[in-house]
């Protein structure tokens, strides 16, 4: 009688793991941030950018200033073992335009720029980092 609880138990157990792990799957489908490893044309956060050396060197993002035509898709990948974000505007004045959250270490966020202009961006942990996005026809 025992063995047949137990048995009943780890069937339960396991039907609710599987569900749980289906569940999962679906909700990460609709984030924007992804862990893909072949995106070619992508801003690198760079190891120890949470330092504030990276600053006055422009070493925070690489490129800190990129060129991209309308339409293009541009992708920030975070290769820093700390947390980091990519959002617009300036530090203390965002502008809403984009924000990836933060950033955990190996994620990437991409966004498409729809019309021509110039885009600062900033990380809001580390305010030290920031770069610029200059759309073009």
């Amino acid at each position: 009688m025992k063995k047949k609880l137990a048995v009943i138990a780890l069937t339960g157990l396991a039907i609710i793991a599987i569900a749980s792990q289906v569940n999962l799957e679906d909700s990460t489908e609709e984030a924007q941030i992804e862990t893909v490893e072949e995106i070619e044309d992508v801003i690198t956060i760079p190891i120890k950018a949470a330092r504030p050396a990276c600053g006055p060197n422009s070493e925070c993002y690489i490129p800190s200033y990129h060129i991209a035509k309308i339409g293009e898709t541009v992708s920030w990948k975070n290769k820093d073992s700390a947390f980091h974000s990519v959002t617009s505007g300036y530090y203390e004045n965002p502008d809403g335009l984009f924000d990836s959250d933060h950033l955990d270490p190996d994620e990437v966020f991409s966004y498409t720029f729809e019309e021509s202009g110039m885009y600062p961006y900033y990380c809001t942990l580390h305010p030290w980092m920031a770069g610029q996005i200059k759309v073009e026809r």
